[in-house]
């Protein structure tokens, strides 16, 4: 009986990280994720129902926010690699935390924009300061740790969303307000966490004479950020793209839609540890890009045929491309992981993962047009396009990676570790 209880206990501490550091980093982006959580979900509705801002003056606050936001993550990830990731990382979630609480103090679109812009300046540091910390923290196995973090990241968000469902019922300016007040401590509570961290020294380039920002001039990474950028469209294709669809195209019932999100977050949550620790090096990650590219190519489809079948059949192509759709995204997100790291330099990893991170977000804020107007638009041809777009974005994986392989310098390794008596102090 006691063996049992101590495999039970060994198993759960191999899902939850294989040493401490693994564990604090994902607690900590838990936290921050449930936080988020709470708090996205009902953002629109505070700004427009308690705010009482016009919906039209909401989207323009966030759009110019968002997009003055990009700016700070390549400055971002460049401090993180000279002055340390965790630094970095806990100064910007100090910032958001701050950024958040001044909300429930938003009575015009003028404070709604700065404060949204200073938000979205500390998010797009932050982002790249963690990617850099992940690096530093997983390296025993890094793809099993990373497969491991966003596990926990889509269940936190899950966990949120749910607790925000609460505060949407009640509909009453207290709960709004708890809703980003728990945003706002959850930032908050992250950037304490991080201090059970060790403070990762800086890793000195190879040579003296190295360009600044060198992740703009390396040709086959800005490629493979362009690539990216244009896949994490897949986003939301799930998100808004297919509600729309759904409501407006289908006969399929009103549940489906929120059995969509339920089964895309479960999907992950299940099998994102089981699919993405496989998926280790660089040239695993070019052939995963392809497959989500082909899983994609299958989904779309699907989705597309919902609007000519019957009740009953349309509801089940819906769940069934969802499933697809949702094994597609654990590909991309482990080809994401696999070659945004693999092919970063060491001590350039936050400079990179700042720049993937500008690709990612520039093809987010272009998203809803593309897809509002081309998709919805050409109706179902729309989705056939869109599928044929993704598999010829995830084709190119393989040979980018090669390509990127074969330009990558010889790169010393070593003094990316914490030394053995930093890590041993913060035991």
């Amino acid at each position: 009986m006691i063996k049992g209880r101590s495999s039970d206990r060994s198993r759960i501490v191999r899902i939850a990280g294989t040493n401490r550091s693994e564990r604090v980093l994902i607690l900590a982006s838990f936290v921050n994720r449930v936080g988020n959580g709470l708090f996205n979900t009902a953002a629109a509705l505070y700004f427009t129902l308690v705010v009482d801002l016009p919906a039209v003056q909401v989207g323009a606050a966030l759009t110019i926010a968002g997009l003055i936001g990009l700016l700070a993550g390549i400055p971002g990830g460049h401090l993180a690699d000279r002055r340390g990731p965790r630094t970095i990382m806990m100064l910007a979630l100090a910032v958001q935390a701050v950024a958040m609480s001044a909300l429930v103090l938003v009575d015009s679109w003028a404070a709604l924009t700065v404060i949204a812009t200073v938000d979205q300046l500390a998010a797009a540091a932050g982002g790249a300061a963690w990617g850099a910390l992940v690096v530093r923290v997983g390296t025993d196995r890094p793809a099993a740790f990373r497969a491991k973090l966003r596990t926990y990241v889509n269940l936190g968000v899950v966990l949120g969303t749910v607790g925000a469902g609460f505060a949407v019922t009640a509909n009453t300016r207290t709960a709004y307000f708890v809703l980003i007040l728990g945003n706002a401590a959850s930032f908050a509570l992250c950037a304490l966490l991080l201090f059970l961290l060790p403070n990762y020294r800086a890793v000195e380039p190879p040579s003296r004479q190295e360009r600044r920002w060198i992740a703009l001039t390396d040709r086959p990474f800005v490629t493979f950020t362009a690539l990216f950028g244009a896949m994490g469209l897949q986003y939301p294709a799930v998100s808004l793209l297919l509600p729309i669809w759904i409501s407006e195209h289908t006969d399929a019932p009103r549940w489906t839609v929120a059995a969509v999100s339920a089964i895309n977050a479960g999907v992950c949550v299940l099998l994102q540890s089981r699919i993405g620790s496989r998926i280790e090096t660089p040239v695993d990650g070019g052939k995963a890009f392809r497959t989500a590219g082909l899983l994609f190519l299958l989904s779309c489809p699907m989705m597309a045929l919902s609007a000519h079948t019957p009740v009953w059949a349309a509801a089940g192509l819906v769940v069934a491309a969802i499933f697809v759709h949702s094994l597609g995204e654990i590909w991309e997100s482990s080809a994401g992981f696999a070659l945004g790291f693999g092919l970063a330099p060491d001590h350039a990893q936050g400079q990179y993962q700042g720049l993937l991170g500008l690709g990612f977000s520039a093809g987010q804020a272009l998203a809803p047009a593309i897809l509002t107007t081309v998709v919805l638009g050409l109706g179902t041809a729309g989705w056939l396009l869109l599928g044929v777009f993704f598999a010829a974005v995830g084709a190119a994986g393989p040979a980018l990676e090669r390509w990127g392989t074969r330009t990558r310098p010889r790169q010393e390794t070593a003094a990316a570790e914490p030394s053995a008596e930093s890590d041993q102090a913060h035991a």
